[in-house]
């Protein structure tokens, strides 16, 4: 049986090195060690699937995975994301998924948690067909959707957490960190939780969310149901005050967050993140020659994203991400 244990310090030093990956171009150390085993790594950062667990059923599914990386990962602040490649008929296709558990330190595991939707590949098997012992590609962690503040620093500050559908994992990236951590004594801050889904069975997180809500830890759950739409008004009355001088996180599709921002104008405590991509329409006046050079073909660029031409050029990459963020 292949060992699992992660590489000696050492090891990983000398494998990560540039001599080594220079005498191992062009596919580099990490290639070679992930045929012995794929939670060997000296530069990469991978990801074994321990547990999978479903949070809501219905016609877009939820699981949350939970990873156990290489010990290249160097962990994550909470409200940051990750990209993740999967291996799909020979192809590794990524997305980015929020990192929903609390803040992690290097090599420690960490979970996303993942809506499937109809057009996503990469989301649909996560959700649908993951299993443990799935290996995964991944990215360090990224992103500024981030707390600045921590147990080691407290204030009395009153946070705002908005969120809407599949964007509640950042934001509970948050809580969870601030409920492991604890305040050791100090004035404990105020944090107002808004929520909005579709119904309660499409809600995630529902069991853990009563019970932040029933527990005496200064954070106050709003959550809203059906064709609710976000209400400027009511958020005053759930803060009790001008919440535009309130330090607040939004996440969640662009008609929620267009709402929040008109609301908050050009209040400079607003932080926002979406959680699905801006929509890039194809460029009719794109101009110019894409070759391939590896394929020793090249092809007329009509404005469409390269790795849709390469497909209409009849190559299959072996990378792809349709997304346009990663």
């Amino acid at each position: 049986m292949t060992s699992t244990a992660a590489l000696p310090p050492l090891a990983q030093r000398v494998l990560g090195s540039r001599l080594l990956a220079s005498l191992t171009s062009p596919h580099g150390v990490d290639h070679y060690l992930r045929q012995i085993n794929p939670m060997w790594a000296a530069t990469d950062v991978r990801a074994r699937v321990v547990d999978v667990t479903r949070e809501t059923d219905g016609e877009h599914p939820v699981a949350t995975l939970t990873l156990e990386p290489t010990s290249t990962w160097r962990g994550h602040r909470s409200g940051q994301y990750v990209q993740v490649g999967l291996e799909v008929a020979g192809r590794r296709t990524t997305r980015c998924f929020s990192i929903s558990s609390a803040a992690s330190l290097p090599g420690e595991r960490f979970t996303i948690t993942v809506r499937a939707h109809e057009e996503g590949i990469v989301s649909k098997y996560l959700v649908r067909e993951a299993q443990p012992g799935l290996i995964l590609h991944l990215s360090q962690a990224e992103g500024a959707f981030t707390v600045h503040e921590s147990a080691a620093t407290p204030t009395n500050n009153h946070l705002v957490m908005i969120s809407g559908g599949s964007g509640i994992t950042p934001v509970m990236s948050h809580i969870r960190t601030f409920l492991r951590d604890g305040y050791d004594g100090h004035a404990q801050r105020k944090i107002t939780f808004v929520h909005y889904a579709r119904s309660p069975e499409d809600q995630i997180f529902a069991e853990e969310l009563r019970e932040i809500a029933a527990a005496d830890n200064g954070i106050t759950v709003h959550l809203r149901y059906g064709p609710h739409l976000f209400d400027a008004d009511e958020l005053r009355l759930m803060v009790g005050g001008d919440y535009t001088d309130m330090d607040t996180w939004v996440c969640g599709p662009a008609g929620l967050v267009e709402l929040v921002q008109e609301a908050y104008g050009d209040s400079p405590r607003l932080r926002v993140e979406f959680f699905k991509p801006p929509a890039f329409a194809k460029d009719d006046d794109a101009e110019g020659t894409l070759a391939f050079n590896l394929a020793g073909s090249t092809a007329s660029n009509d404005g469409s994203s390269i790795l849709e031409q390469a497909e209409a050029a009849g190559l299959t990459p072996e990378f792809g991400c349709r997304m346009g963020i990663c």
